[in-house]
């Protein structure tokens, strides 16, 4: 799966970027309804000020002796004034103010209410039929620190949930969506001959119907391939009934006939039908091969095997034709034996056939558990190599063969996990083929 088309992945991105697109969009919503607050709160307190403070700047004034005179009121203590206020007559006289006022801050009188400069909020209010004005001044930083502070307050949660939630977000969606990774798992592990169902526990609703078609169709194609092999491994052992009647008869007829003719024509069609029995043999090995059990829940030692099937086929070829290494402890492995005396005589049986007539194969069997194959001749192209593993694919030898022997020895290789790797030239040398199988050890 790409990652960067991951759904883990767009749904964690897409999630939490709609979540801090919300919680700023929240934030700043806040902040200005905040901001709109602060405002209605201060000027509620200007407001608030100016009607207090009126009523008792105009009992002083009024019970003063010497009329129009400035009085400033005393600090005390000290203190930093957010809000001053000039009390002034009609006349503009100041005839009161708070000890930190600066009159110079203060417009001309105007009209009870709101104005504001572009430093200060002001608020007007008069009284004794607007004989007496009282004037109370805030400035604007103030208000604007208390907005600055209240966003701070918004953005700093910000910036310490949001990477939480983030966190949260990805470990949620990848909790959510382990059942389809470890159905991904299962399917990518899976190997070419591998068709059997895929279990789909615990899989989304939107994915389950996805996960049941293909095991349906892995279902029909399990039962076609099935079929198939059946047929071929049924048709292989029922061929071998008659093509056996077939060659009696064949050699009879070459005992007992005196014309030449007659018996070359016998002789041609029992080695016809010889070559029919190898194919059909090798049929059922291939139906084996792809569709049997080829490993088992015991081990054995597979020296014997081949030490057996070496005397067996140097009975044929001769006994020089083939030089056998094998390792001096036990090579113990899970492979059947039937299948490992198939995957042998197949490389073996090939090495003899398609190699320089008179000169040995060399088999060797390591420690590791690497069958090698190598026999002496020309070298196969590059093109070459890479058919031979097909069904009835044969180089450019003129050796007779069914081109079966390497598809058999590939299928087996594919299903029980093994590295099957062709070359040429051999090991070492200018010349020649060799084929190295690993196969599988007991732990």
């Amino acid at each position: 799966m790409n990652r960067s088309r991951s759904l883990q992945r767009r749904l964690a991105v897409s999630l939490g970027l709609l979540l801090t697109l919300c919680w700023i969009g929240a934030a700043a919503v806040t902040s200005m309804l905040a901001r709109n607050a602060i405002e209605e709160v201060f000027d509620a307190s200007l407001q608030e000020t100016a009607q207090r403070i009126l009523p008792l700047a105009v009992l002083d004034i009024l019970t003063r002796e010497e009329e129009g005179l400035t009085q400033r009121l005393s600090d005390i203590h000290d203190h930093d004034e957010l809000l001053t206020y000039v009390v002034r007559d009609d006349q503009g006289r100041i005839l009161l103010q708070s000890h930190d006022a600066d009159p110079a801050i203060f417009p001309a009188w105007n009209g009870a209410g709101f104005r504001q400069t572009a430093t200060y909020r002001l608020y007007n209010e008069a009284a004794v039929q607007g004989t007496v004005r009282i004037t109370v001044a805030e400035l604007l930083t103030h208000r604007t620190t208390m907005a600055r502070d209240i966003q701070l307050l918004l953005i700093v949660p910000i910036l310490i949930f949001l990477p939480v939630a983030l966190l949260a977000i990805v470990l949620a969606v990848r909790s959510s969506l382990a059942p389809l990774r470890r159905f991904r798992d299962r399917l990518a592990t899976r190997g070419q001959r591998d068709l059997s169902q895929i279990p789909t526990d615990g899989l989304p609703a939107e994915v389950a119907p996805v996960a049941d078609t293909l095991n349906e169709v892995l279902g029909r194609l399990a039962a076609a391939f099935e079929a198939e092999r059946t047929f071929a491994a049924n048709a292989a052992h029922e061929l071998r009934t008659p093509i056996a009647g077939a060659i009696a008869q064949v050699q009879r007829l070459h005992t007992e006939t005196r014309e030449t003719a007659t018996r070359q024509r016998a002789a041609d069609i029992e080695s016809t039908l010889k070559r029919l029995t190898r194919v059909s043999e090798r049929l059922m090995q291939l139906a084996r091969a792809e569709g049997g059990r080829l490993r088992l829940d015991r081990s054995s030692d597979l020296r014997p095997v081949a030490r057996i099937l070496t005397d067996d086929l140097a009975r044929m070829a001769g006994p020089d034709r083939i030089a056998l290494v094998l390792p001096d402890a036990p090579l113990m492995s899970d492979l059947d034996p039937d299948v490992f005396a198939i995957v042998y005589r197949n490389l073996v049986e090939n090495a003899l056939r398609h190699g320089t007539h008179g000169t040995p194969v060399h088999v060797s069997l390591s420690k590791n558990g690497v069958l090698s194959v190598a026999n002496e001749g020309p070298v196969v192209p590059e093109a070459v190599l890479q058919r031979l593993t097909h069904r009835f694919e044969r180089g450019e030898s003129n050796a007779e063969g069914s081109g079966l022997g390497l598809a058999i020895v590939n299928a087996i290789a594919q299903r029980t996990g093994s590295t099957l790797h062709l070359q040429s030239p051999r090991s070492g040398q200018n010349t020649g083929f060799e084929v190295s199988l690993s196969l599988p050890l007991a732990e």
